[in-house]
């Protein structure tokens, strides 16, 4: 089978794994599959790239499975006006993705390598509404940054992730995992009020813990 071909056979099971969850709006689907995962996937494993695993990457890092990653997208519930922060990047997919349904994506890696090479991703597919920085996003962006419509971390908190809070605009969504340890957390949407987060649990996920202060040394 040609790549071609593979890749319209993973994507089609991956859309009936959406359907089955409900996952559904005409934009996200197109956003996913208007996004070619195969270049932001390390070759040894592009034939199982629209699986739900979570695959190796640079830096003893690894990407989300798909699936995973359409369900966070999905709760961000994103619009074409809103800016996002993205403390994770990766590989710089789903900065990818998100950059197809929002209007601004800051996203922050800790790995210089993994920034470097998300950065130069973006370039090559000419995605122009997307900056990738090397930066430790333990505590979201710099002060003269956002307010954000949306942020999403791809790591875990020990408990709520307050510090973030100001860095939101008002009524505006965080997604993260919440909870202690190697084991699995809680992944919380956190809606802002005021000054404080409405929680709601969308959902069971295993994160390595955020890692804060360590990007310039590496």
């Amino acid at each position: 089978m040609t790549d071609a071909g593979a890749d319209r056979e993973g994507f089609a099971a991956f859309l009936l794994r959406l359907r089955g969850r409900g996952l559904t709006p005409k934009n996200l689907v197109a956003a996913f599959e208007a996004t070619p995962r195969r270049a932001f996937v390390p070759h040894a494993f592009q034939n199982i790239a629209w699986t739900d695993r979570m695959l190796p990457i640079d830096c003893g890092e690894a990407v989300e499975g798909v699936d995973l990653q359409a369900q966070v997208i999905a709760a961000l519930n994103l619009e074409p006006g809103h800016r996002v922060l993205e403390v994770g990047t990766g590989t710089g997919y789903s900065a990818a993705v998100m950059s197809r349904l929002a209007a601004r994506v800051l996203t922050l890696e800790r790995w210089k390598r993994l920034a470097d090479a998300a950065g130069a991703r973006m370039e090559a597919l000419g995605v122009n509404n997307v900056v990738v920085r090397h930066a430790d996003g333990g505590n979201g962006a710099g002060s003269n940054e956002g307010p954000f419509d949306r942020i999403v971390v791809w790591g875990a908190f020990d408990s709520l992730p307050r510090a973030f809070v100001d860095q939101l605009a008002s009524g505006g969504v965080m997604i993260a995992p919440v909870g202690g340890g190697e084991g699995e957390q809680d992944l919380a949407r956190l809606t802002k009020l005021g000054s404080r987060f409405e929680r709601e649990e969308i959902g069971k996920a295993r994160f390595q813990p955020l890692l804060r202060n360590v990007s310039q040394v590496l």
